[in-house]
Order: structure tokens, then sequence, then C-alpha cells
């Protein structure tokens, strides 16, 4: 079994806060609490929550306060072992064997292998963390894959054997709930639900990620994008829209365009689907009317 790793400087969810924060990432204490005891546990942490309230950007913060390489594994709909797993170069292979004539030639070292992301975790635990990227995205045969990872992290290669990693990986796995994910792979993890900030984190977000943004605006902005989210849309803003979205109007005020029309202007930062902007559009003046910096 590998042992849990020690994770140097993070010794309490608090400790582990305010790291994101340096890495321009501010999480609830939910979230850092969940995070810590994934870390101190060297177990899988789960983040499930709607598109855009930052489950990447948290991985990502985590990676930068370990000083980790992200390594992202990216899922849809019918992936599978060779993309996830490994695969083997068989124009390598094949080379290999012509070249070697009569003589024996083992075509499964690890030159011939092409490691994908679960594996490269397990090869360098110490120095990756391993984001599995929309879960719930992918299907129930990929999800029962990961099982055996998640359970004891080790791979079984058919004509390898087991690999196993010397000391606990660092895992993190996001789903935006489009379907349950299964009771197996929840047991595995550490869970937590991330929820839209609440006006006052969002605004500190904004300013904290575009220094050029005033106080005033970013507050404007994230009333408008609280009222965007009330309403019946297809791909409601999320946190990285509503710093987009306070950045470009600020830009434009700064060219000459006058509030709120800096906003109207540039609305097609936070919205971004047709349906959602002929929804709204005899509306949308009152919504961000008001809005001034």
């Amino acid at each position: 079994m590998p042992v849990r790793s020690t994770i140097v400087g993070i010794d309490s969810p608090e400790t582990l806060s305010q790291a994101m924060n340096s890495a321009l990432y501010l999480p609830d204490d939910g979230l850092a609490t969940a995070a810590y005891l994934a870390l101190a546990l060297g177990k899988p942490l789960l983040l499930e929550g709607a598109p855009g309230v930052g489950k990447t950007e948290a991985a990502k913060a985590i990676s930068a306060v370990l000083a980790r390489r992200l390594v992202r594994l990216q899922c849809y709909e019918g992936i599978d072992a060779a993309a996830a797993l490994y695969e083997w170069n068989y124009p390598r292979q094949m080379l290999a064997i012509r070249q070697a004539g009569d003589e024996y030639v083992n075509i499964y070292r690890d030159e011939f292998m092409i490691a994908r992301p679960m594996l490269e975790a397990l090869q360098k635990p110490e120095s990756t963390l391993l984001l599995i990227d929309e879960i719930d995205r992918s299907d129930h045969e990929f999800e029962a894959l990961l099982l055996e990872f998640l359970s004891d992290f080790q791979l079984s290669i058919p004509e390898r054997g087991t690999i196993r990693a010397h000391e606990h990986p660092v895992v993190l796995l996001t789903s935006n709930r489009t379907r349950e994910l299964h009771e197996a792979l929840r047991r595995r993890c550490v869970y937590h639900w991330i929820s839209y900030p609440d006006a006052e984190r969002e605004a500190q977000i904004v300013m904290m990620r575009a220094s050029s943004v005033a106080e005033a605006t970013a507050h404007a902005v994230v009333a408008a994008v609280g009222a965007l989210r009330n309403e019946q849309l297809a791909k409601p803003p999320g946190v990285a829209e509503t710093v987009e979205w306070a950045e470009a109007a600020t830009l434009l005020h700064q060219k000459g365009e006058t509030w709120p029309a800096a906003f109207r202007r540039s609305i097609g930062v936070a919205l971004k689907d047709q349906d959602d902007l002929a929804y709204l559009d005899q509306r949308l003046d009152t919504i961000i009317g008001g809005t001034a910096a």
C-alpha cells in the first residue's frame, strides 16, 4: 500500500485557506476543510457544483500551493483506458521487432509505453496533482475503471502486472452533477459541494483577479450577475464570467463609455447563449440599470 505523503506547511484548514488566498483563490471554510482533510488523510477530493463555481480553479490553486504540476484528465462520453491510463506505442514496438531480427525483444518495457494522466500520477505522486475533470461526463464503465485506482492507488496492466504508487498521489475529481455518480466512487473520496460565492466574497474575487477594476464596479457587476443567476437561463454566468465582465466593462469605460452602457455593451462576456440573450433582451437594461462605478 502507498504511504501517506506529508504536505509541508499545511497543518490546518486555516493555513491551507491562507495559502490558497496567496494563489488568488478564496475558498470558504467548507472547501478549505474538505481539501485539508483529503490531503491529510491521503484520499481523493470530490468537488461537485454548477458549472462556473470554481471547481477546476480550486484544483489549480491547490496545485500551486503544493508546488506540483497539474496533470489534467478531461472526461468525456466514451473515454477509455487508452486515454486515461496508458497505451502502447505500436509503431515503435514494430520497429524494435524488425530491428531485433531473430533475437528476442521485450516490447513491454517503459520505453514502449505512453503514460496517460492516471499512470503518470502513480509514477510521480510526489510532484503531480491529478485532476479528473467533469467525471460526470464519462460513463459508468469508466467509473468502474477508476475504483481500483482510487481505492489502492494502483493499476493492473496485463503485460506488466500491478503498478503501485510509493505514496498517496493527490487526486481531485470534479462533477457538474449532470448525472449521479456511483456510490462506490463517492465512498472513496472526501466530498464537498461548491456553491456560488456570496456577493461580498465574489466582489473580493473580482478585485483579486482583476486589479484594474474599482471596488464599486466589482460590487455592481456582482449584483447584476446575481440577478442573472436568478433567471431561467441555459448558461448562467459563472465566477470567471463575473471577473471577465468587470474587466470588459472597465475597459470600455476607460475608453470613454458611460455607466451603465459599458455593462450593456459588454454583456457578451457574461452571457454566451443566444437564447439567453433573446430571453432577457427586453429586461436586460432593468437588470443592469442602476449599476454604476
